[in-house]
C-alpha cells in the first residue's frame, strides 16, 4: 500500500489497532518497512519520502495525512530520528 492508496481509503476509517492508530496508515507503514527490512535508515526514509511526495503531487495526500503518519511513527523512534522525521514532514507539507 502506498500513500495514494492510504489517502483513498482514509475516508473509510478502519478500526483502531492496539496502538490506537488507523489500520490503513499502520498497514501502509508496516508494508514499506517490511520492503526495506535489512536496509539502512536512509533508504527507508527515502522510500517513505518518495511515496509521500508522489501523493502530494497527485493531491491524494494531505498535510493532515502527513501529521497522522508522523504522530504514529514519532513514539517508535529515538530523539534523533524524531527530529529528522519532523523535518521531512515539514518539507513534504510545502509541496
Amino acid at each position: 500500500m502506498d500513500f495514494n492508496e492510504y489517502a483513498k481509503n482514509n475516508s473509510k476509517k478502519a478500526s483502531n489497532n492496539s496502538y490506537g492508530l488507523d489500520d490503513n496508515l499502520f498497514n501502509m507503514v508496516s508494508s514499506i518497512a517490511s520492503q526495506y527490512n535489512g536496509k539502512n535508515q536512509t533508504e527507508l526514509l527515502k522510500a517513505i519520502y518518495q511515496h509521500a511526495k508522489k501523493g502530494k503531487e497527485n493531491k491524494t495526500l494531505t498535510n493532515a495525512d502527513i501529521d497522522n503518519f508522523v504522530n504514529m511513527l514519532a513514539p517508535m523512534v529515538d530523539d534523533k530520528q524524531r527530529k529528522l522525521l519532523y523535518k521531512v514532514a515539514e518539507e513534504l507539507k510545502k509541496i
